[in-house]
């Protein structure tokens, strides 16, 4: 038994845990600063229940890295009644920020006054797109909050991962280039495709140069929402020896035109991946634009810059 003292002689000792050191060791928790602004996602495109349901995995991804992390959606072509406009989000924002202030205040806990921006928002976009780009600023000016706005999420080399499995998921690629074995239907040159102009394709090449290496089959970048862009690039390709040719989307999806894809791939003659979608490195992408924009320490995994 134990004396008041300490245990009895004889019983063994519990000794706390040595704290692991090295890179093995285990990572301390972070959670979101108390006080910090809100995550706002720019979401563009029309809104739909599909849209939503994308938006809302993202934000759950960013979630689980970061809890306590406040995140909210605001659509850059929201109607304001199933889905809240990006201008109404933020100024709704910066009023909830304030309004708890006050709350705080009038119980009289000690809390100081809010400084800094209401709400960080980071554009639902894997490359840039001047025209959305303005459209978002426009919002954020409407709004009349102090709000921050970061880049978008690419170029990375988290977005040639996601564009590697979707291709195989289609059945477009190998899942695994250091396993041993092959897809009969594996493309041997890739079209990366994008929107938003010369600005966006240049930005999709440095993530075409990513995925080239990982696939270790040419790829080139075409913009889908120029006519003409894709099929060139895809007969530029056959033209240099690629037989088999795959159209990967390098977008996320909401900002993508309905049947601008399948129309595109059917001019080209060739078969596509689906868009980026939730996959996991889009949350994680938002997260740390969000952490970056305001310089706090990122969860373990979520350090990609």
């Amino acid at each position: 038994m134990s004396s008041p003292t300490g245990p009895a002689p004889g019983l063994p000792v519990r000794m706390p845990r040595p704290r692991q050191s090295g890179r093995h060791r285990r990572p301390e928790p972070v959670a979101a600063p108390e006080g910090a602004p809100a995550l706002v996602l720019a979401v563009p495109g029309a809104p739909a229940p599909t849209t939503r349901s994308l938006a809302e995995e993202v934000i759950s991804i960013a979630r689980s890295e970061l809890p306590g992390l406040e995140v909210v959606i605001g659509y850059v072509d929201g109607d304001d009644e199933e889905y809240p406009t990006l201008t109404t989000v933020l100024a709704s924002t910066a009023a909830l920020r304030t309004e708890r202030y006050e709350i705080a205040k009038a119980a009289g806990r000690e809390v100081a006054e809010p400084e800094g921006p209401a709400a960080v928002v980071v554009p639902l976009l894997a490359g840039p797109d001047n025209a959305l780009m303005r459209r978002i600023r426009e919002a954020l000016m409407d709004s009349r909050a102090a709000v921050e706005l970061t880049d978008v999420l690419g170029p990375h080399p988290l977005l040639a991962e996601a564009v590697h499995v979707r291709l195989s998921e289609a059945g477009l690629a190998r899942a695994d280039r250091a396993r041993l074995f092959t897809v009969a239907t594996a493309a041997d040159g890739i079209v990366l495709a994008t929107v938003g102009g010369e600005e966006a394709v240049q930005a999709a090449g440095i993530t075409g140069m990513l995925l080239a290496a990982r696939l270790a089959v040419p790829v080139m970048a075409a913009a889908l929402d120029e006519p003409g862009s894709v099929a060139a690039v895809a007969e530029q390709l056959r033209g240099s020896g690629s037989v088999q040719l795959a159209l990967a989307p390098y977008l996320v999806g909401p900002e993508l035109p309905e049947g601008l894809l399948d129309a595109a791939a059917k001019e080209a003659g060739c078969a596509a991946s689906e868009a980026l979608g939730a996959y996991p490195a889009i949350g994680k992408l938002v997260l740390s634009q969000y952490a970056t924009a305001l310089g706090i320490a990122q969860p373990q995994g979520t350090q990609l810059r």
